[in-house]
C-alpha cells in the first residue's frame, strides 16, 4: 500500500521508509520497554524557542547505535521488495539470480544454515534511578544512591512501624502465637520427628524451599521465615511437622534412610 500510495519527495525517501514499517512494531515496543524501565534525564532534552522538544546529542548517539540491529531486522523486507520489483520488471530472469547481500541469504542456504540470521534487539545502558551514572544491569541504583534510598526506606519503616494501627497488629499476631504455643502438647509431635531428625533431614532440605512457601505455612513473618531457611533459628516444635511435610519428609523416609545407613 505504501509503494502505491507514498511518491518521493525532496528531503523524503518514501520508498525506504514503507519498508522500514513491517519492523516498526518491534522497534517501538523496544522503546516502549526501555522509556518504561530506565529513567530518562532532564540532561537528556532541550526545549526551543518554539515549544518542541529535542533530543540531546548524548541521547541520539546511543539510539543510533542501535541502528545496525534495526537493520538486520529490516535487511528481509528490503531484500523482498527489490526480488517483487525485479521479477516484475524482468519476467524473463528469475529472479533466484538477484543476489543477496543484505542477509547473504543464497549463502547461508548453500551452506545448509537458516535462511535468516537470528536477532536480538538491543540491551541498553541502565543507569541509575538517582544520578544517571551507568551501573550494573541487576542493580537499579548506583553505591552512592542506594545508601541514601536505603536510609530513606529504613526512615519510612520505622516510622511506619510505630503507628498505633502497626502497633495493634503486632501485639494481635504475638497474642496468636504465643496462645498457639500454651495450646501446644508435645505429644501433638509424631515420635519419628525428633530433633535430630530435624537437624539431619528437615533443615538442610529447606534451603531449596522459597521463603514465600515457609511464611505461608507458619504464618510467621519474612525476617523469620529467612531465619529459619537459612539454619540460624531452630523453630517452635510445634512448626517441625508443617516444615517436615514442605520438604516431604516423612516417617516412610526416615525409616528408609536409617535402613540403608544401617546397611
Amino acid at each position: 500500500m505504501g509503494v502505491g500510495l507514498h511518491t518521493d519527495t525532496h528531503h523524503r525517501d518514501s520508498l525506504a521508509l514503507d519498508v522500514l514499517e513491517p519492523v516498526r512494531p518491534q522497534i517501538e515496543s523496544w522503546v516502549l520497554d526501555w522509556i518504561t524501565r530506565e529513567p530518562l534525564r532532564r540532561a537528556d532534552f532541550f526545549e526551543t524557542a518554539t515549544g518542541n522538544c529535542r533530543l540531546m546529542s548524548g541521547l541520539c548517539a546511543k539510539l543510533s547505535q542501535t541502528a545496525p540491529v534495526w537493520g538486520k531486522l529490516v535487511a528481509p523486507w528490503a531484500e523482498y521488495v527489490a526480488r517483487t520489483l525485479w521479477t516484475r520488471a524482468l519476467r524473463s530472469r528469475a529472479w533466484r539470480s538477484l543476489p543477496t547481500p543484505l542477509t547473504q541469504r543464497h549463502r547461508r542456504e548453500a551452506k545448509g544454515r537458516p535462511s535468516f540470521p537470528t536477532v536480538e534487539a538491543p540491551k541498553p545502558d541502565r543507569v541509575c534511578r538517582g544520578c544517571g551514572k551507568q551501573i550494573r544491569r541487576d542493580k537499579r541504583f548506583c553505591a552512592d544512591c542506594a545508601v541514601t534510598v536505603t536510609r530513606e526506606n529504613f526512615d519510612v519503616g520505622r516510622k511506619a512501624a510505630q503507628r498505633p494501627e502497626s502497633l495493634a497488629r503486632r501485639s494481635a499476631t504475638q497474642r496468636t502465637h504465643k496462645q498457639a504455643i500454651h495450646n501446644w502438647k508435645p505429644s501433638d509431635l509424631p515420635g519419628w520427628l525428633t530433633r535430630d531428625v530435624y537437624a539431619r533431614k528437615v533443615q538442610p532440605a529447606l534451603a531449596q524451599v522459597a521463603k514465600s512457601r515457609i511464611r505461608s505455612a507458619l504464618g510467621v513473618s519474612e525476617p523469620y521465615s529467612s531465619a529459619i531457611q537459612a539454619g540460624k533459628c531452630v523453630p517452635h516444635p510445634r512448626h517441625w511437622l508443617a516444615l517436615a511435610r514442605l520438604v516431604e519428609v516423612s516417617a516412610e523416609s526416615v525409616r528408609a534412610g536409617t535402613s540403608r545407613r544401617g546397611e
